[in-house]
């Protein structure tokens, strides 16, 4: 099934949609309060094993196609005879940021608005991850005629949910990176602060099985408004505390007001971290203005204060759509990418300013590839495998990482004839490989990705 859709949906167990639910409603509670979730108890020493990773998701399935382009003659050639000028889709060669791998002899070209990823990039702070995407397990195109593929491959709310879960062969309740900050929970032991916070809500990458995420606004108070300290404010305060404190027999109810209880106790300590207009790392974000920019830089200000909260683990997560170009795709991936670009940038600066370059790696994640084939009106249809990027000083960059498909309708990596790349690297693969980094045992990886043992490697190599 296709769709433009671009939502998610899925369905869940009753004691998944509770926990869920109670998740959802401090998000409720929160607009009607004005605050946020935040959980724990702020602690004063500083983390010294330290480490984030921060997920960027490209909402809609980004054009692999036109982000990373073979620039030596043949390869190019390939490309533009799939993409000729008069598709209206097709990036020119001069017009391409050139990069070289150091593992590999041909030469790539980066999309004409990534000029700080390919500065990264040639600095060996960032690498690519080729035809990575959604597998049941290693597929062949025979496999993929006999139907051994993902659930709902070309729709859009079912990749989403896939990528974030790492789950093809079925629906999950839980996303990897939820179950990545179950696994890694004791780290932050203690400081009673989340693992997981979103600048997105409550979405299914950020769902565990025990862990709950914090969710941030983009921009706005974090605080509890309308308790200014007057007597009739506190009296306030005081009856809702006391609500709060109901035990309840209902398990909604009481999961609730047990996500209330958290986001009270700490909206005092998250609030000043957000608000903070003497931040150190303000300045790499002045001339910045989009949404991508407004929420790394509060990813970034989390980061600065993990003395404060006693955080040694965190994972983010952030988003940027759409990417869904049906059409007038030139044009939109641009302006995406134009703003993508320099945030990712500004962020990366920010964590070597406050000396965790090492210790935050930051990746994407999107729905799926597009068509190599143009659609009419300037655009591609949804595909599957497509090119990721790595970025942080962890990274073993200035690398290509896995294998890059051949730009050929109907060639060997064709699931289809319309320039659908089965992919060579699952999400799988990609996602364990980060949790290796991060602190996840060999032998704990398999209850954050349930697939891995389907796949030869799980670590490709990229991280140090």
């Amino acid at each position: 099934m296709r769709t433009n859709d671009p939502q998610v949906h899925f369905p869940m167990s009753r004691r998944a949609f509770l926990r869920r639910a109670a998740a959802l409603s401090s998000a409720g509670l929160a607009s009607r309060l004005d605050f946020i979730n935040a959980i724990g108890t702020a602690n004063a020493q500083a983390a010294t094993d330290y480490k984030a990773l921060v997920c960027v998701f490209m909402f809609g399935g980004n054009d692999g196609n036109n982000t990373v382009i073979p620039l030596d003659s043949a390869g190019y050639a390939q490309y533009a005879a799939a993409r000729p000028a008069a598709s209206g889709i097709q990036l020119a060669q001069a017009s391409l940021l050139p990069i070289q791998p150091v593992n590999t002899g041909t030469p790539l070209g980066l999309h004409p608005a990534l000029t700080q990823v390919q500065a990264l990039f040639k600095q060996n702070k960032a690498a690519v991850l080729a035809n990575v995407g959604t597998l049941l397990a290693p597929t062949s195109q025979a496999q993929y005629t006999a139907g051994q593929r993902p659930l709902s491959l070309y729709s859009h709310s079912d990749q989403q949910a896939q990528w974030q879960s790492s789950i093809s062969s079925a629906a999950a309740g839980t996303g990897w990176g939820g179950r990545l900050a179950d696994s890694v929970a004791t780290y932050n032991a203690g400081t009673g602060f989340p693992v997981v916070t979103s600048l997105d809500g409550t979405v299914l990458f950020t769902t565990g099985t025990t862990s709950v995420p914090l969710t941030i606004p983009v921009t706005g108070s974090f605080a509890l408004a309308g308790y200014n300290g007057t007597a009739a404010a506190n009296a306030r305060l005081a009856a809702l505390q006391q609500l709060q404190g109901s035990d309840l027999a209902n398990t909604f109810a009481a999961g609730a007001n047990a996500i209330g209880r958290q986001a009270l106790q700490l909206s005092a300590t998250v609030n000043p971290i957000l608000a903070n207009t003497n931040s150190t790392i303000a300045p790499l974000f002045a001339n910045l203005n989009t949404n991508t920019s407004k929420q790394l830089f509060q990813v970034a200000k989390l980061i600065e204060a993990r003395a404060m909260t006693g955080a040694k683990r965190q994972i983010f997560f952030v988003q940027l759509g759409s990417f869904d170009t049906h059409n007038d795709q030139l044009n939109r991936q641009q302006n995406l990418f134009a703003e993508l670009d320099p945030a990712l940038k500004a962020f990366y600066d920010a964590t070597v300013a406050l000396g965790v370059g090492s210790q935050v790696t930051t990746f994407t994640l999107s729905d799926f590839g597009r068509t190599l084939q143009p659609a009419s009106g300037g655009g591609s249809d949804h595909a599957w495998g497509s090119h990721h990027f790595i970025i942080g000083d962890a990274v073993k960059g200035g690398t290509l990482y896995g294998q890059y498909p051949q730009l050929v309708l109907a060639g060997p990596n064709d699931a289809e004839k319309e320039g659908r790349w089965i992919p060579t690297t699952a999400v799988d693969q990609y996602g364990a490989t980060l949790a290796r980094w991060f602190g996840v045992a060999p032998g704990q990886l398999q209850a954050v990705f349930p697939n891995l043992g389907k796949f030869a490697a799980s670590d490709l190599g990229f991280l140090t």
